[in-house]
C-alpha cells in the first residue's frame, strides 16, 4: 500500500508540473531555444535571425515612417535603431525606436518563425520587413501587457488598441 501511495504521489506530482507549463500567446509551450538563450556580445559584436538582410532593400527613416505609415504598409524596407523591450518569456516581438527615448513600435517576426535572445534590450538593431497597422484584441492587448511587458500609449475605450507595427523578416543585433 506504501508503495502504491509513493508512486502515486509521483505520478501526481509530474501531472501537476505538466499541467503548469507556461503557454505563449498562441496556446503553446513557451519555446526554449537557442535563439532566445541570453547572450553575452562584446561591444560590436552582432548576431543574425531569421532571414539574411537584403543589402539592397530601401532604408527609410524610421520616424518618417511613424509620422506617415500608410505610405509604406506593407512594402518591404530596411531600419535600424535600437530594441527599447522585447518579450520576456520567448523573445518573439521587441519594441524598436530610432534612438533611445524616442517614440517605438513592436516587431513582431512572423508567425513566431525566430526569435531574439531574452537580453537583446538596449542592443541596436537593423531588421528587413513590413510595417502594418492593425487592431490587436482587448485580450491580446493584456496578455502583451501582463506577461511580457509591453506598453502601449493608447488604448481604445473598448480594450483593443490600434498600432503601427513591423513585421521583420530577419534582424542583425548589435551590442552597444
Amino acid at each position: 500500500m506504501k508503495k502504491f501511495i509513493g508512486v502515486l504521489m509521483i505520478t501526481t506530482a509530474f501531472a501537476v508540473s505538466g499541467f503548469s507549463q507556461e503557454l505563449n500567446s498562441k496556446g503553446e509551450p513557451i519555446a526554449k531555444n537557442e535563439q532566445n538563450s541570453p547572450v553575452d556580445l562584446k561591444p560590436g559584436e552582432k548576431i543574425t535571425r531569421g532571414a539574411a538582410l537584403d543589402k539592397t532593400a530601401r532604408k527609410v527613416d524610421f520616424e518618417k515612417v511613424l509620422k506617415e505609415p500608410s505610405k509604406f504598409a506593407d512594402k518591404t524596407v530596411a531600419v535600424s535603431g535600437v530594441i527599447v523591450r522585447s518579450c520576456k518569456k520567448e523573445g518573439c516581438w521587441m519594441e524598436m525606436a530610432a534612438k533611445e527615448g524616442g517614440k517605438s513600435v513592436r516587431v513582431t517576426f512572423g508567425d513566431h518563425a525566430f526569435f531574439i535572445p531574452l537580453n537583446a534590450a538596449g542592443m541596436k538593431v537593423k531588421a528587413q520587413g513590413v510595417f502594418k497597422t492593425k487592431t490587436l484584441s482587448k485580450e491580446h492587448v493584456d496578455h502583451l501587457i501582463n506577461d511580457d511587458g509591453a506598453k502601449f500609449d493608447n488604448r481604445n475605450a473598448d480594450g483593443t488598441v490600434t498600432e503601427v507595427s513591423f513585421d521583420a523578416a530577419g534582424v542583425e543585433l548589435t551590442k552597444q
